[in-house]
């Protein structure tokens, strides 16, 4: 693999010519941060949810009192 000028990490695979990073520490940090983001996804996923069911319960509750 031959080094990227000016990129510390980076190196061009010589078959494909592909830019390859070969640093550890920014993987990782990419990888926690793909992790963050599945979770704030499943978070809201689940806030939606909630939110979906406090409003059928608050429609059921105006539709009995508004029929007595």
């Amino acid at each position: 693999m031959i080094p990227v000028e000016g990129h510390k990490g980076l190196f061009r695979d010589e078959n494909s010519n592909a830019i390859l990073n070969c640093n550890d520490y920014e993987y990782n940090h990419y990888l926690k941060e793909k992790e963050n983001r599945l979770n704030e996804k499943q978070e809201i996923n689940s806030l939606k949810e909630e939110v979906k069911e406090l409003k059928s319960i608050l429609l059921k509750f105006i539709n009995d009192n508004t029929q007595t």
